[in-house]
């Protein structure tokens, strides 16, 4: 079986830091403004303080990484509406500081890492092969667990950049979650309709290779990708430090489902910034019962949508520790 360091780190997982919870939720409670006004943001400002395991939660650090593949399936059949040399020209946009994800960043205050794990170094055709040895699996999951060792932040966005790579999100998908295959097929960066048939017959064929495969990890390596490899690995690793991470879209959601499927816990210390409009990625977190920060109908990946929660989830700790309570305001009772 593949990756026996990233099953070793997903049992056990440590848990969020209860008191801190405790006490943020307690002056969220008694804050000069009307008890539970703010709804679901003092529940984010008590989720941030479990995982940073303060009292006194903050977005001071933010930071994101993005991990960049291409794809075989891609590379043999028109599933997406451009050509795989996209995620090339999409990866040097962000090192040039000129990408959407940077521009985001930017007015986030976060800092930003791009890293190459597949480009040019394509996948197999999932149609008839496995995406990746074992090898190439532990390689990459190594390289995320580095990259998420070498980070000084207090959140994490997690994104990826890989043509084609809804191809592969569908049919983990559909593999875990089961259901009508074409269910979790949808148009990702546009595709017309015969783009969307032909996508749908690649989903099926690759669900239809992989039907005696149980093990969610070998799920993974058999119809994933490069990059969604590295966002499992790096959501796991963040865990470890206790960094909360926030998710991206239905690529994202898709390559952190298998750890779910491992471990019922293994998305505790996650939020996801948003629902894109693939059909998909709203099945997948109501799947997961995780709901997601935004709705904007954005598909772009590249992390840009949970990077835009980023502000969101500032506000949300900020409306917890910079607003007085009655005590601190009125003086004790």
């Amino acid at each position: 079986m593949s990756s026996a360091l990233l099953r070793a780190r997903l049992a056990p997982l440590p848990g969020p830091d209860s008191a801190a919870i405790d006490a943020v939720h307690e002056r969220a409670a008694n804050l000069l403004r009307p008890s539970g006004a703010l709804a679901w943001l003092d529940e984010i400002a008590d989720w941030v303080a479990g995982w940073q395991r303060t009292a006194t939660p903050a977005v001071d650090r933010p930071a994101a990484l993005i991990f960049a593949g291409d794809h075989g399936v891609a590379a043999a059949t028109k599933v997406s509406a451009y050509p795989t040399g996209i995620t090339q020209a999409l990866f040097d946009a962000y090192r040039e500081g000129r990408s959407t994800i940077a521009a985001f960043a930017k007015i986030a205050g976060a800092g930003v890492s791009a890293i190459d794990v597949g480009i040019g170094r394509p996948t197999g055709d999932i149609r008839y092969e496995p995406a990746l040895s074992d090898g190439r699996f532990d390689e990459i999951v190594g390289i995320a667990f580095d990259a998420v060792d070498a980070l000084d932040c207090d959140l994490l966005v997690l994104g990826e950049i890989g043509i084609g790579n809804t191809t592969p999100s569908a049919a983990i998908a559909a593999s875990l979650a089961g259901g009508e295959t074409a269910a979790w097929v949808g148009r990702g960066t546009g595709v017309d309709d015969e783009g969307l048939a032909r996508k749908r017959s690649a989903v099926q064929e690759s669900v239809r290779r992989i039907a005696g495969i149980t093990d969610p990890i070998e799920i993974l390596r058999e119809v994933g990708g490069s990059e969604l490899v590295a966002v499992a690995a790096a959501t796991v690793a963040a865990r470890h430090r206790s960094i909360p991470v926030v998710l991206d879209g239905y690529v994202v959601t898709s390559a952190v489902l298998p750890l779910v499927m491992v471990n019922p816990a293994a998305l505790d210390h996650c939020t996801v910034g948003h629902c894109s409009t693939e059909p998909g990625h709203r099945k997948l977190l109501e799947r997961l019962g995780k709901r997601p920060l935004l709705d904007l109908d954005m598909r772009l990946g590249e992390g840009s949508g949970a990077m835009a929660a980023v502000p969101l989830i500032a506000m949300a700790c900020a409306g917890v520790t910079s607003v007085p309570t009655y005590d601190e305001w009125f003086g004790p009772a």
